[in-house]
């Protein structure tokens, strides 16, 4: 939720048969005068509002308003990490190839 911004958008998840599911948003803002429309997937991002919401809203409102002004939801983006699940995918990975 972006204040003074009306998004418009659907959240996804897409099943992930070699790990956790990717995580998918696409939407346009503002809802009666669209200026910009964005999709965001994430590789093993589980679902939807875990990731790619909390990005594209971001992206979004900077591209809109110039900044964002939702700092504990920025720095929950950049903080984050998937690495630990890409991590064991490749150690699966490498079981599998011997």
């Amino acid at each position: 939720m972006v204040e003074g911004i009306q998004i418009c958008g659907k959240t996804g998840t897409s099943e992930n048969p070699h790990g956790q599911d990717h995580s998918i948003f696409i939407a346009f803002a503002p809802k009666d005068n669209p200026k910009i429309a964005i999709a965001v997937f994430v590789e093993n991002g589980y679902w939807g509002a875990r990731w790619a919401g909390p990005i594209a809203t971001l992206m979004i409102e900077k591209y809109l308003n110039g900044k964002t002004s939702r700092p504990l939801v920025e720095e929950k983006m950049f903080e984050g990490s998937i690495q630990e699940e890409y991590d064991k995918q490749y150690q699966e990975l490498l079981r599998g190839a011997k």
